[in-house]
């Protein structure tokens, strides 16, 4: 493994977020409601099918059942994307079936047909969502089950994080996961994955042990090291090109509680939190792989007219301002206020998701960048120097965050197959 001063010094990685987020309320959907009814797709031959195979599984527009399900995504603009069913199977055996009508009837006509949603956090229309197609919706796979000595755990992909930290949480146990609780199981663990664990251990889908799986045909199996392993590593930042999966297993260690919050400050702090973030993602001799982050936020809120920054701290030992954290650039910079404390992963993940939670229009793109410091400075200055033209969007807040990702998080864990542990 490279060095961290190699690390640091030549192939540090940044990842610089824009996102883009229409308050509710203030920015209502561009359909009027008779175009929302005539948006509604007729039945389907393959809607047809899979309600007479599948009754007690498939839900059709009209119903409760129907809208509660479409209305479950984060972003609203996933809400607006109509199937013609909802397939919500409750057994590998169920989702079997319909996996073999659709390719059946995939075979008469290529077109799309179908989209899959484990928890429906991507803001991307049509990701976890298809107009007039099916919903495979994998909310029902929502078991989460300790193996017996506790070394693992086996975590349904319908999952949303806080669903998994909420039963480990009371055996003082973690794995690496989600950093924001409504995040679903199956995107983030199947798309790679962050997590505040990804300095002890890598990436989220480097900890998965085993996968189960149902492929094309139909055929339920699993993929380890040890079985079909070009499958379970092709999985590894596959998203869901290969198969629907229907559950993982990985690695649990112990974890009882963390430290995290966020730092509060005016916008006069922007520079020295850009200098701050370099300082210490660039430090080559205190490194700690207890230490999450910094993720640095630069806010432009519409509605109050002002711009706001936040940086987000997590350590994952029960330390209060640990050493690492005491002696960074962050601590002497003048602030608002600070929500950092010890608790639980479950309350930690909770606080990232109340900053953003769904319900609103969101737009999200991203680029990386080495740990430069004049190229940060520039990044937040096209990021300020755009903010005059967007005062006129109303409801609208315009974010960009700054967060690491270091090629020695790749390295950890099993292999995967994304490229990103190269110089």
């Amino acid at each position: 493994m490279a060095s961290t001063t190699a690390i640091t010094l030549v192939a540090t990685v940044f990842i610089i977020v824009l996102s883009l987020l229409i308050l509710r309320g203030f920015l209502p959907s561009q359909r009027t409601a008779d175009e929302k009814v005539s948006s509604v797709p007729k039945p389907t031959v393959v809607s047809k099918l899979l309600s007479t195979s599948l009754p007690e599984s498939v839900v059709l527009p009209g119903s409760s059942a129907f809208t509660k399900a479409t209305n479950s995504y984060w972003a609203k603009q996933e809400s607006e994307v109509i199937p013609a069913c909802v397939v919500r199977p409750r057994t590998t055996e169920e989702l079997s079936v319909a996996v073999k009508i659709l390719k059946q009837e995939y075979d008469k006509d290529p077109r799309g047909m179908f989209a899959v949603r484990s928890g429906g956090h991507s803001p991307v229309p049509n990701a976890a969502s298809i107009q007039g197609g099916v919903l495979i919706d994998l909310s029902l796979f929502n078991k989460v089950i300790l193996s017996e000595d506790k070394s693992s755990v086996t975590i349904g992909a319908g999952n949303r994080w806080k669903d998994v930290s909420a039963v480990l949480d009371k055996n003082d146990l973690a794995v690496v996961g989600g950093r924001n609780s409504n995040v679903g199981v199956g995107g983030l663990t199947l798309g790679g994955g962050l997590s505040f664990f990804s300095p002890q251990f890598g990436l989220v889908c480097s900890n998965v042990i085993s996968y189960e799986i149902i492929l094309a045909s139909g055929t339920v199996t699993t993929a380890s090291e040890l079985v079909n392993s070009d499958l379970w590593h092709a999985l590894k930042g596959a998203s869901n090109n290969f198969g629907i999966v229907t559950s993982f297993r990985v690695h649990a260690f112990q974890s009882r509680n963390v430290w995290s919050g966020f730092l509060y400050l005016p916008n006069s702090q922007s520079s020295k939190v850009v200098a701050a973030f370099h300082e210490f993602v660039g430090r080559t001799d205190t490194y700690d792989k207890y230490t999450a982050g910094p993720i640095a936020c630069f806010s432009y809120v519409q509605p109050l007219g002002i711009q706001v920054v936040s940086v987000n701290l997590v350590y994952t030992k029960p330390e209060k301002w640990p050493a690492c954290w005491k002696s960074s650039g962050f601590t002497s910079l003048w602030r608002f206020w600070s929500t950092c404390k010890v608790q639980s992963l479950t309350s930690a993940t909770d606080e990232m998701n109340n900053l953003n939670p769904p319900g609103r229009r969101q737009l999200l793109a991203a680029t990386t960048i080495k740990n430069d410091l004049p190229t940060l400075f520039a990044a937040h200055a096209i990021y300020r120097d755009s903010i005059e033209a967007l005062r006129g969007v109303k409801g609208l807040s315009w974010t960009l965050v700054m967060q690491p990702i270091l090629p020695e998080w790749v390295r950890m864990g099993s292999p995967n197959p994304m490229g990103l542990d190269t110089d």
